[in-house]
């Protein structure tokens, strides 16, 4: 049984259909004895998601959040999901899927703006003054569909661990 999927991209490349997959109810953690289970800024894989979104390898970053967000049933659930969508919209944008990484840098924004300044020990301010600096020549107008944007790589935000 499919839970949900996360693809609302019109039609994503081949490369991300992997990206979509659905989790199903077999594979997903379950809380035992009604316990919601939570994640601190301590949990190594969130650690080791950190340094593979830093290294851009955003699909191996998908792959460790989405796993993290699957055990997490606490608030700190929303927040991941942004994270996620923030590394989808990265992975969509150096992969030139315009369309897709402008909805997902849309989504990421709308999940994370509320966990200013930082969650998880991750500084949520700047990182997301850096994510829009980044999608600023894909997300300002255009007179048709912007095909000759590509992604500054100098601009690539990082995820900064808080002091």
């Amino acid at each position: 049984m499919q839970i949900y999927s996360q693809n609302r991209l019109d039609t994503p490349p081949a490369t991300a259909l992997e990206f979509f997959q659905p989790t199903h109810q077999s594979e997903r953690p379950q809380a035992t004895n009604g316990v919601a289970m939570s994640i601190n800024g301590d949990d190594p894989r969130l650690a080791e998601a950190i340094e593979m979104f830093n290294q851009q390898d955003f699909f191996a970053c998908h792959d460790v959040l989405e796993e993290i967000w699957s055990e997490t049933l606490s608030e700190e659930r929303v927040f991941l999901q942004g994270l996620i969508h923030a590394t989808v919209a990265l992975f969509h944008y150096t992969e030139g899927n315009l369309g897709g990484a402008r909805k997902m840098h849309d989504s990421a924004v709308g999940y994370l703006s509320p966990y200013q300044p930082s969650c998880l020990n991750i500084e949520v301010t700047q990182f997301l003054q850096n994510f829009d600096a980044c999608f600023a020549p894909l997300l300002g107008q255009h007179d048709t569909y912007p095909e000759s944007v590509a992604v500054d790589e100098s601009l690539i935000p990082q995820l900064a661990i808080c002091d």
